[in-house]
């Protein structure tokens, strides 16, 4: 019985031990040394949580830890199911335009709400829905946020999107004493994705703790000629852009884009929301202003620049050291999973659709399928490909550019007519 006793208690002693118990702090460095909020998303389990900058991240066992603890998540709708009415409280990460869709199981949008909106907590009147299942989808220039709702109503009423209020930003003078509501679920080998958040300046970082620690942000300005903000990434000896570029006046696909003195973007299927979180589709010439210099800023933001194939190689090999950069196609084992998002759109956790293959947004470079405008003007791939340019000219009439694939994940190098319409990418200088 002695015996029996010792080894419970050896055993209850060891899993306390094992047990993950984490504090993760933030800091800063880079163009500002201020974190003023962090969004942690859990890419193995789904939990996201808000964090004040100053406050600290505490990383426990699932087993055991209340609900009311972890219910953080940027986007909430309750109820949910809904007869006629719900609520859904969204955390806006940045001023400026944001949309919000309601879409039914075929893709078509049932209502939308769209307008400039301050960084904060925002809550809106959901109404009118008739019965069924829907995706809700909430985006602005650099985020995007997806979640299902199920509705038993009738649809008696008009349906409509209604704010409620518009909070200011996440609070950072909250009490330490009540800190514990920033406990989130974790198991070993969890990889967590940190967005960190400055005033204009954003940033992100991707990381699987294996012991206390400070996150450390680089913050770097990146700010187009339409004052839209971006956030970036560090990966390895470069700092990229961690979503497509959004700048210009949008024109319909059937155009092709002039040396005119105007910044012109396509959006995907002609829909101005497209470009959100999308970003915008590029001819090259224009994309590189109508010159064929490698490396050139073209429409980048000042200090960044339109990384050349060479870059593109630095980049893809860092990931992944058995890229070839001299193949053409698919090339390496997992580079490209390393640089997607990860979720697929029928689970409603992401914009690829399945199977998404090898995701694991490894590097936070958060690479979208955003699809192309062809050589005939038509668009097409979105869900299943992402295409960025790169500033190298295969000859007078293509130029490389590298894909990533929602069936493989390795990457694709490719070289393309210059006509078509491809994402950006830009690389800091």
């Amino acid at each position: 019985m002695k015996t029996s006793s010792l080894l419970f208690l050896f055993s209850f002693l060891f899993l306390t031990v094992q047990s993950q118990d984490y504090l993760i702090t933030f800091d800063a460095t880079g163009d500002t040394n201020k974190v003023s909020s962090v969004y942690v998303h859990n890419l193995n389990s789904g939990v996201q949580i808000a964090v004040p900058g100053d406050d600290t991240l505490h990383l426990v066992e699932a087993v055991g830890i209340p609900s009311a603890e972890i219910n953080n998540d940027p986007i909430v709708i309750y109820p949910n199911p809904m007869i006629n009415t719900s609520q859904l409280t969204c955390s806006v990460p940045e001023t400026g335009l944001t949309t919000i869709r309601v879409l039914d199981m075929t893709g078509k949008t049932i209502m939308q709400y769209r307008e400039q909106l301050q960084a904060g907590t925002c809550r809106f009147r959901i109404t009118g829905i008739n019965q069924g299942l829907y995706l809700v989808h909430v985006s602005g220039s650099s985020f995007a946020y997806h979640t299902k709702l199920i509705s038993s109503g009738t649809g008696t009423q008009i349906p409509e999107i209604t704010l409620i209020v518009d909070e200011n930003s996440l609070p950072t003078d909250l009490p330490k004493s009540i800190s514990t509501q920033f406990t989130m679920p974790y198991h070993t080998g969890d990889r967590l994705f940190f967005w960190g958040i400055s005033g204009n300046y954003s940033t992100y970082i991707s990381d699987v703790p294996v012991a206390s620690k400070t996150i450390l942000f680089t913050f770097t300005a990146c700010t187009d000629a339409d004052n839209n903000h971006y956030p970036t990434v560090v990966i390895g000896s470069q700092t990229w852009m961690a979503a497509n570029l959004n700048v210009g006046t949008r024109i319909d696909g059937v155009q092709n884009q002039t040396d005119n003195g105007i910044i012109e973007k396509y959006c995907y299927q002609d829909d101005a929301d497209a470009c959100m979180p999308h970003g915008g589709l590029y001819q090259w010439n224009e994309l590189m202003q109508y010159t064929t210099t490698p490396g050139a800023q073209g429409l980048c933001p000042t200090g960044w620049h339109i990384p050349t194939d060479a870059e593109w190689c630095t980049l893809t090999q860092y990931l992944d050291p058995t890229v070839n950069c001299n193949a053409i196609g698919w090339s390496g084992q997992n580079a490209g999973g390393k640089m997607k998002s990860t979720g697929t759109l029928e689970a409603g956790t992401g914009l690829w659709h399945q199977p998404n293959k090898g995701a694991t947004n490894e590097s936070a470079f958060t690479g979208l399928p955003s699809g192309d405008r062809d050589e005939s003007g038509s668009f097409a791939y979105q869900g299943t490909y992402g295409f960025w340019w790169s500033s190298t000219q295969l000859n007078t009439g293509s130029a490389w550019s590298r894909s990533p694939d929602y069936s493989v994940a390795s990457i694709v190098r490719g070289g393309n007519q210059k006509i078509c319409g491809f994402s950006v990418r830009c690389v800091h200088d």
